[in-house]
């Protein structure tokens, strides 16, 4: 995986964390769900991605 795969995905899962952490802060449900989505979207990525590593060694 390139360095700019993985600064995506943990870009994705921080973006993912502030979204329920405003939700929390707001009381917004939608918005603390539409957050937990895509931090763990963002952590599959990044786990997907491992794995390939692992394998190219």
């Amino acid at each position: 995986m390139s360095k700019a795969d993985k600064i995506k995905a943990k870009a994705q899962e921080v973006k993912g964390t502030a979204k329920e952490r405003v939700g929390d802060a707001a009381d917004d449900t939608s918005l603390q769900a539409r957050g937990k989505t895509e931090k763990a979207k963002g952590n599959l990525k990044q786990a997907g991605e491992k794995v390939k590593d692992a394998f190219k060694k």
